[in-house]
């Protein structure tokens, strides 16, 4: 029977009151909340499970780079990290590399190499892919942000126009007791409780979010710098001036002894 007496004041059965109590504002607003609520956990939804996916497929990319002796040796045997940021950055880099080798290298004792003219390229490539990688890792955040700002404040107005209304029947009616204004204040204020309730996860989930894409744009920026410089011992010319004149001279006078040697078996 105490029990029994106690169940009003169980959360369940004082929203459904407050709800029932509420006024047609007061639901409209609550609608909208609703609506906001959607849209915030679908975010919350597809966003945890992208970046989860994120840092599974970036432990193993990084665990194939770095057993990697060559930076091209994971795009050259093809192999696909789908989901990680760092994957999409490096495949771009690699390509971008791959592309001035084919087409712009220098041979160098026998190895192609290219020219840091052609290096500057590879370097804004990768800068143009973490910024586009970190901008989709930041979709949708918006829409908790703006939960977590609007959800108390949107909720705050239903309450405020309910409690006028309130106070506007009870003027009218002449009545100031209790029993009259208790139902309409509980109508009013469900639309504070519904709009913190949008709000605290939102919130939550919107400070975890950020950290971790936090996280991951430093990661991508990291390896970016790590990359660049790997890229530069190993493809990039770095020979001196005097290097590259004296090259340049072996190689006009080979190319000399070669005609003279062609002209003479021509001429014999």
């Amino acid at each position: 029977m105490h029990l029994i007496s106690l169940s009003p004041m169980l959360a369940s059965g004082a929203l459904q009151f407050a709800f029932e109590k509420a006024t047609p504002e007061g639901k409209t607003t609550i609608g909208a909340l609703a609506v906001v609520s959607l849209f915030s956990w679908t975010v919350i939804i597809s966003k945890s499970r992208q970046l989860f996916l994120a840092r599974r497929a970036a432990k193993k990319f990084f665990a194939a780079y770095r057993a990697a002796r060559d930076p091209l040796e994971i795009f050259r045997s093809k192999q696909e990290f789908a989901g990680a940021p760092v994957n999409e950055v490096y495949y771009v880099g690699a390509e971008e590399l791959d592309y001035h080798l084919k087409n712009s290298a220098v041979q160098i004792k026998g190895k192609a190499k290219i020219t840091h003219a052609s290096f500057e390229s590879v370097r804004v490539g990768l800068e143009r892919a973490v910024g586009a990688e970190a901008l989709a890792l930041e979709k949708g955040m918006i829409v908790l942000s703006t939960a977590v700002a609007g959800g108390p404040f949107i909720g705050l107005l239903g309450t405020v126009w309910g409690v006028m209304e309130t106070f506007s029947g009870i003027a009218r009616e002449h009545t100031a007791s209790l029993t009259a204004m208790a139902p309409g204040v509980a109508g009013a204020l469900i639309a504070t409780v519904v709009g913190l309730l949008v709000a605290i996860p939102a919130m939550f989930a919107y400070n975890f979010m950020v950290t971790t894409i936090r996280a991951i744009t430093q990661e991508l920026d990291n390896f970016t710098t790590e990359y660049a410089t790997q890229i530069e011992h190993g493809y990039v010319d770095n020979r001196s001036l005097a290097d590259e004149i004296t090259d340049a001279l072996v190689r006009n006078r080979s190319l000399g002894a070669t005609k003279e040697e062609g002209l003479e078996s021509v001429l014999s």
